[in-house]
């Protein structure tokens, strides 16, 4: 693609995400059916399969950049993404009637935002040990955020079930739903379009097998643009390519915000930031070289900067703030303001030569 003209990349790369938006949408709706109608969301099965789904894109550009050598965009797409999907919750939030976090106070949000800052955590550590510490395409920091990220499903699923606390962990005047009751509702939705577990499987199969490709087509079509007009692949992953990849999400929250789920709205970012990580897994697996290790100056950043913004969210569901400004959270107008300050400092790093 590096022969192509710039115009074209950039049509490529927007057909491309228009692909990831439309089979996102079918992803996340077949995803509530079939863990729903499988009684995959009584075990970790549902929490899994909806972390795979909305990350496919990332998976699907983790895989290519891996076997392409440029790891550099995926390491920037995993740690910029984190941070991208993280500030999707202000968009959640403008989208609710009261600030997002006092709607959908509960403590296993608490315990999920917990496991994010702690794979992250494991990141930074890995980031600094030697590219030599690899056996069997394996990494000691690789392996030990599966672990972390297999411990936090457990830990997040006996929160979901029984807390030791008043009211199971439940903040008064929250949502009086029960979390998850999004997916169900969706559920009954295509019952009654006719949808059968079968067809819905279908339509999954092709949604992700689409939702692949166009994420691919993104990092190659991408990583040709930004070369021409001379963005470096830690600036372009951290940004326009994790905004990109970020469309499931949107779709996924949205559609819980609408139907008063805002916990299931929450937790299903939070657990897809916890699920990104396990992609360095997953890269050197591939590619046979330690991917953490080959982190630079940016990376490092980027993964603090996404540390400190779930920090803002974990706080806000603690302390449940009421006032809204532009229609947020005082704690989404702080995550939106870091999110801004932070890139503006990405540029500066990888201007001063630390991409």
């Amino acid at each position: 693609m590096n022969a192509l003209p710039i115009w074209l990349l950039l049509l490529i790369f927007v057909v491309a995400a228009a692909v990831v938006w439309l089979s996102g949408v079918q992803l996340s709706r077949q995803t509530d059916v079939l863990a729903t109608r499988l009684h995959l969301g009584e075990a970790l099965g549902g929490t899994i399969l909806l972390a795979v789904a909305t990350n496919l894109p990332e998976i699907a550009i983790t895989v290519s950049a891996a076997i392409s050598g440029h790891l550099s965009v995926a390491i920037g797409n995993i740690l910029g993404g984190i941070g991208i999907q993280t500030v999707v919750l202000v968009i959640l939030d403008i989208a609710g009637r009261k600030p997002l976090t006092y709607l959908a106070a509960s403590l296993s949000l608490i315990v999920e935002a917990a496991v994010v800052i702690g794979v992250l955590a494991i990141a930074v550590v890995g980031t600094q040990l030697p590219k030599q510490l690899i056996f069997l395409h394996l990494t000691p920091a690789g392996v030990l955020i599966v672990v972390a990220w297999v411990v936090g499903l457990l830990l997040q699923r006996r929160a979901g079930k029984s807390m030791p606390w008043h009211q199971n962990g439940k903040a008064p005047d929250s949502q009086d739903q029960q979390q998850g009751s999004s997916r169900t509702k969706r559920e009954q939705q295509e019952k009654q379009r006719g949808t059968s577990t079968a067809k819905s499987a279908i339509i999954f199969g092709v949604a992700a097998v689409l939702t692949l490709v166009a994420g691919a087509t993104l990092e190659l079509s991408g990583d040709a643009a930004s070369k021409q007009v001379g963005l470096s692949g830690i600036l372009f992953g951290a940004t326009v390519l994790a905004l990109a990849t970020s469309l499931p999400e949107i779709s996924t929250g949205l559609t819980a915000v609408r139907n008063g789920d805002y916990q299931m709205a929450i937790s299903d970012i939070f657990g897809g930031n916890a699920f990104l990580p396990v992609l360095f897994f997953v890269a050197t697996l591939i590619s046979g070289k330690a991917a953490l290790p080959q982190a630079g100056k940016a990376d490092v950043y980027l993964t603090a900067v996404a540390m400190v913004l779930t920090l803002v969210y974990l706080f806000g569901v603690l302390f449940r703030p009421r006032k809204q400004i532009l229609r947020m959270g005082v704690d989404s107008l702080t995550v939106l303001i870091v999110w801004a300050v932070s890139v503006g400092g990405l540029f500066a790093i990888v201007g001063a030569g630390g991409g």
